[in-house]
């Protein structure tokens, strides 16, 4: 993949389309719990009745972004939204933000919920943790659905480090929490706004609920955590592909301006029956700024 055309892939379009609705809570139906999986406290809700889904969100969001999801496939599935480690309402511990190593928190909560085989869907870092899930327990794992962001150390991942807009990857470190605290809301709707096609899709209402968690003591110490692990992920990811590539039905689903195609080409360095999908009118946010496209497109696939 030439750098060029991994730009052009990331590349942010304004445009005026309708705002999309805000963050709704999980109907009353989902259940949440907090959950002692792998060392660490993980939130998670669950609903639903049927086989099981597992949806993992990524950094500027958490496990409440799939709310729209979630109650699609409620009808059919028994669906778990976990907060990752150190991000919304699960626990804050000190270390642990290496993607294998959260990749067990996913099979502690699944053992602890007597839930053996799952389909993953997952946004963002959530790729990276379900892709380490799936690479330790491939027999768990029935169809896997990752949307818009890479993996470290697969397939175009030092194409992908080159982008300037990507330079948050290696922003962390005490100096850098002093600047962003108090200032959470500023930091987070840098992401918002240079990440979507249109930022008024990422609704006001949104941005406050999600500046508010991420203000909690000890949350963007975790969320600057969950980047710096990126180097240790790419040795992780690395050593997996020497085991083989994954097998289960795989859909790589990229935003129109953002990753695109190219999700599709990072998944087929890392597994075997690899479909790609684009999402039109959407940048990285694709649950907030195309839902019905994209909630037609997961469900679709596990259908």
């Amino acid at each position: 993949m030439k750098r060029a055309s991994v730009a052009a892939a990331l590349a942010v379009t304004l445009y005026a389309t309708p705002v999309a609705a805000q963050v709704q809570p999980f109907p009353t139906s989902f259940k949440s719990e907090t959950i002692p999986a792998n060392g660490t406290q993980i939130f998670v809700r669950v609903g639903g009745r049927g086989s099981a889904v597992v949806l993992l969100h990524g950094f500027g969001e958490t496990g409440d972004m799939w709310e729209p999801l979630a109650v699609k496939l409620a009808a059919n599935h028994t669906v778990v939204v976990p907060d990752l480690r150190g991000m919304g309402l699960s626990s804050h511990p000190e270390g642990g933000y290496d993607k294998k190593t959260q990749g067990g928190d996913v099979a502690g909560v699944l053992d602890a919920l007597k839930i053996d085989k799952v389909d993953l869907v997952t946004h963002d870092i959530g790729n990276m943790v379900g892709y380490a899930f799936a690479a330790e327990h491939p027999d768990r794992v029935t169809k896997f659905i990752l949307m818009d962001a890479p993996l470290p150390g697969v397939g175009p991942w030092e194409e992908v480090l080159k982008n300037p807009l990507l330079w948050h990857f290696r922003f962390g470190g005490p100096d850098m929490e002093r600047l962003v605290k108090g200032r959470e809301r500023i930091y987070l709707d840098r992401f918002w706004n240079e990440f979507s096609a249109d930022p008024k899709k990422f609704d006001e209402a949104s941005r406050e609920h999600y500046a508010r968690l991420y203000a909690k003591p000890g949350a963007m110490h975790s969320g600057f955590e969950q980047f710096k692990a990126f180097d240790q992920d790419a040795v992780d990811n690395k050593a997996f592909l020497t085991k083989g590539p994954l097998t289960m039905p795989v859909l790589a689903v990229g935003g129109a301006k953002s990753f695109g195609p190219t999700m599709a080409v990072v998944m087929r360095a890392a597994a075997t029956n690899v479909q790609g999908a684009v999402v039109p009118n959407a940048g990285h946010w694709l649950i907030e700024e195309n839902p019905d496209a994209t909630i037609k497109l997961v469900t679709d696939f596990l259908k």
